[in-house]
């Protein structure tokens, strides 16, 4: 009878052995594929991060940790300088969309303000821009990262190098830098080969029926004319735009402030009163033919866009067919 038990008992102690080796090698097995699927998911994070990456931008309030290459900029100032890095954001403020330099560039972006923080937040901005006197800075930081700039802090140059630092293209925006100055400075020395070194350039602004002379730094071109050209503006105007970058003018004073040539920003779509005035008509400039006139629409910034554009009506106002 013992020997009768002894080989059933054999057998299954076998299976028991075999079952269990294969057990273990299942366990194995799954093992294997966890460790390969953490390794999938370690990797795809990794790729997610290289893709978030970020950078330390130094702006004027401290520093702001910001996408290295953003994707989905809220400018709600400096609009054009992103636009003439060839970065188009997704929302920009009802100016920048409405001046004609930029408008076919903008056509499907969107307007938003600072005083409608939803419309921003709506947009999923990865990075937002600002200027420091807008409202609700605080609550717009909490959408995104949020760099300030104080109008007029920055030169037009390093405005433009700072735009490029927050884009990722610092070296092209230095190009464009060295670029503009040498060609700006070239055509200076032309006008004033050609008109002698003191030749005098007055920056006006007529709007309905008030005049403003306006400083080296407050856009209409005044950068390109003053800065880089280093054309020379007259005595009474350099000192009354000292403090505030313009001047506003009345109607009797206004021969006082023009230079040899008079760079005129107006509305073009209708007539002024003003240049229909017998003291207008009067003026040397006027008779001599040497005003220069722009759209103020499409120069009331100091982007790289604006200053070729009025750099080009400049060299043909001054130097064209017929000077």
């Amino acid at each position: 009878m013992k020997k009768q038990w002894i080989l059933p008992f054999i057998v299954l102690m076998l299976f028991t052995m075999i079952a269990s080796a294969c057990g273990n090698g299942a366990s194995s097995g799954a093992s294997d594929n966890g460790k390969q699927e953490a390794t999938a998911t370690e990797g795809t994070s990794s790729e997610a991060a290289n893709t978030s990456d970020t950078i330390t931008y130094q702006s004027e309030t401290g520093p702001v940790e910001i996408p290295a290459k953003p994707q989905r900029i809220v400018a709600l100032t400096n609009g054009p300088n992103i636009l003439s890095m060839d970065v188009t954001p997704v929302g920009v403020d009802k100016w920048t969309a409405e001046n004609p330099l930029f408008k076919d560039k903008l056509k499907d972006v969107a307007i938003v303000s600072d005083e409608d923080p939803e419309s921003v937040s709506a947009l999923n901005p990865d990075l937002i821009i600002a200027g420091s006197h807008m409202k609700n800075l605080e609550q717009l930081s909490k959408i995104a990262p949020t760099i300030v700039y104080t109008w007029g802090k920055l030169d037009y140059l390093q405005q433009q190098l700072e735009i490029g630092k927050v884009l990722n293209k610092e070296s092209e925006a230095q190009a464009w830098i060295d670029d503009f100055t040498k060609r700006a400075g070239e055509i200076g020395n032309e006008i004033k080969a050609k008109y002698g070194d003191k030749v005098t350039v007055s920056t006006i602004e007529i709007a309905d029926k008030e005049v403003f002379a306006m400083g080296d730094h407050w856009a209409r071109g005044t950068e390109a004319l003053y800065q880089a050209m280093k054309l020379n503006m007259p005595e009474k105007v350099k000192n009354d735009t000292l403090k505030d970058g313009y001047h506003s003018l009345s109607l009797e004073v206004l021969p006082e402030y023009m230079g040899d040539f008079i760079v005129l920003s107006r509305d073009m779509t209708r007539d002024n009163e003003i240049m229909k005035s017998g003291i207008w008509s009067k003026i040397p400039a006027v008779q001599n033919k040497q005003v220069i006139e722009l759209d103020t629409k499409a120069v009331t910034y100091s982007d790289p866009i604006t200053l070729d554009y009025v750099l080009n009506i400049f060299k043909e106002g001054f130097l064209g067919t017929g000077k």
